[in-house]
């Protein structure tokens, strides 16, 4: 007897539990946002990933928080979608951080900085390494709360014209980089260009510029840059994990009933998972197809990579040492970085490096 009472007080909860969750977001206001983004519609995986959001939050909310998203150039150019989150022109923004490093280089550390952290070391960094904290005190002074949502791994090189052998031959190279790989590169003579990536092609194809770097094979295949340019190198040192943020403007957020925040939230962690996901998937083939296409993939000598390793660290100690944001970001940053290397060095490093060798001799 007191079994099946159990059984019909559990069976009426469940019920109960089921018909609240719709009835709780029918009971919210509605509320209908912008989004601009940093991406053209022609970077698919990119601009998806905002699409993807905005749908999420709308299904989260039962239809009651709409975000509309615009491609760059719609609402605000590429490289303004800060301002305009900032100054409220538009609620929210999908960009990457480091696109606005001359605001304050602190930014830099949440899209990924040169010899950094690799895409799960930068997801464990922000989520349970203290990261979004520290650096949600940074964006707090420009009232903007920024959640990441999106990551597209380790990147390439770039695409260039002529052949990169030694440290002489990045001198007066006009490079299409921006941030703080740009900053970094400067000390070995090259003269860096932070341009949108809707306009890195046809730049390239005038020769404005000598060299560009993007992401990888992927969406490099989408800018067409190979048909400019024939040498494909790697690695992206600048950028181990390139992270995109959501850009959110503080009074627009916080007035938020809990359900919309959590619904910002978990819609973009969602996005973090599955962007790297869909980057991991595509470009084994797209490189494939660039090299059918008569592209020649090098790998930078490691005179360059020593070069540019040093030139790296000597930047960030100037930095730390002009701004105090930077330098408090750094600190944490850098035991993170020490303490997660040497697991990765121990483990995870040793089981991949003899996975690809045997994989490669079968």
């Amino acid at each position: 007897m007191k079994r099946r009472r159990f059984l019909q007080q559990l069976t009426t909860g469940l019920v109960a539990g089921a018909v609240a969750s719709p009835a709780i977001a029918q009971s919210q206001p509605t509320i209908r946002w912008r989004l601009a983004c940093s991406w053209p519609k022609s970077l698919d995986l990119l601009y998806g990933t905002g699409e993807a959001f905005c749908k999420r939050v709308s299904q989260i909310t039962d239809g009651k928080f709409e975000i509309q998203l615009f491609a760059a150039g719609e609402l605000v150019p590429a490289l303004q979608v800060m301002d305009a989150v900032q100054s409220g022109t538009i609620e929210c923004g999908h960009t990457l951080a480091a696109f606005f490093f001359g605001k304050n280089p602190a930014y830099a550390f949440d899209s990924g900085v040169a010899f950094g952290l690799n895409a799960r070391q930068q997801n464990a960094w922000q989520y349970a390494g203290g990261g979004m904290e520290i650096l949600r005190e940074i964006y707090k002074k420009v009232g903007i709360v920024q959640f990441p949502c999106g990551n597209v791994g380790a990147q390439m090189g770039g695409f260039y014209r002529k052949e990169i052998n030694s440290v002489e031959d990045l001198k007066g190279l006009k490079f299409r980089i921006g941030g703080l790989g740009g900053v970094i590169l400067s000390k070995l003579g090259v003269v860096p260009q932070q341009i949108a990536p809707g306009e890195i092609y046809p730049a390239l194809e005038r020769g404005a510029l000598d060299a560009a770097e993007w992401i990888g094979p992927y969406d490099d295949e989408r800018l067409g840059l190979h048909k400019v340019a024939k040498f494909y190198y790697y690695p992206g040192w600048w950028e181990g994990s390139a992270q995109e943020t959501l850009m959110v403007n503080q009074r627009a957020y916080d007035p938020l009933p809990q359900l919309y925040k959590d619904a910002i939230e978990g819609a973009a962690a969602e996005q973090n998972v599955m962007m790297i996901a869909k980057y991991d998937a595509k470009n084994p083939e797209a490189l494939r197809r660039l090299v059918a296409a008569g592209v020649q993939v090098r790998q930078f000598p490691r005179a360059i990579l020593d070069a540019c390793y040093k030139a790296t660290f000597e930047t960030y100690d100037e930095l730390a040492a002009k701004n105090e944001d930077f330098k408090k970001v750094y600190e944490h940053w850098q035991k993170f970085l020490a303490d997660s290397n040497l697991w990765f060095r121990v483990v995870e490093a040793n089981l991949d490096n003899y996975r690809f060798l045997m994989s490669a001799q079968r």
